[in-house]
């Protein structure tokens, strides 16, 4: 299969795009559409990030995730640095096609460019914990995970991150 092969059908009803057979998926207004990434093992979250249609044809096409970087405005293929190649085992559409979720196995164990396996590596308190953790309306975040996969600047070199510039 091609990329070129992968076509989405117009969206012309409610019935079509909720009932129907039709991927007819709906992209922002800046040509984006949500995705939810998790281990087809175990249903971890792994990451959240963006598709351009060109994105969302190429994970099709190649059965490897592809993702579109809002902050640097580039196509990528998830792993193509790194060697965490990330390969979709089920990739499944919300009910009005305006998300995707991608279910897939890592190479290499990680999906988070920081080195953790996954980038939901810390958690905000809620309830008790918040009034527990907080201080004059500062949050302390808890770590969930201590330990990375891999060393980003042995991967990625000292280049800064562009998405948190």
């Amino acid at each position: 299969m091609t990329v070129t092969s992968v076509r989405f059908q117009a969206r012309n009803s409610i019935e079509q795009v909720e009932e129907g057979n039709d991927l007819a998926p709906k992209f922002d207004d800046r040509g984006l559409i949500t995705v939810v990434t998790t281990d087809a093992d175990n249903g971890e979250v792994l990451m959240q990030g963006y598709m351009n249609t060109e994105a969302l044809q190429l994970t099709i096409a190649t059965g490897e995730a592809h993702y579109y970087s809002r902050s640097r405005q580039v196509l990528w293929h998830k792993g193509a640095s790194s060697g965490l190649v990330q390969s979709v085992r089920e990739l499944l559409i919300d009910d009005d096609q305006d998300c995707i979720w991608l279910r897939v196995d890592v190479q290499g164990g990680a999906s988070c460019h920081v080195g953790y396996r996954s980038c939901f590596y810390r958690k905000v308190p809620v309830g008790k914990d918040f009034e527990a953790r907080q201080t004059d309306g500062h949050v302390e975040l808890e770590w969930t995970e201590t330990e990375k996969v891999f060393d980003p600047k042995e991967v990625y070199g000292d280049a800064p991150n562009p998405t948190i510039l």
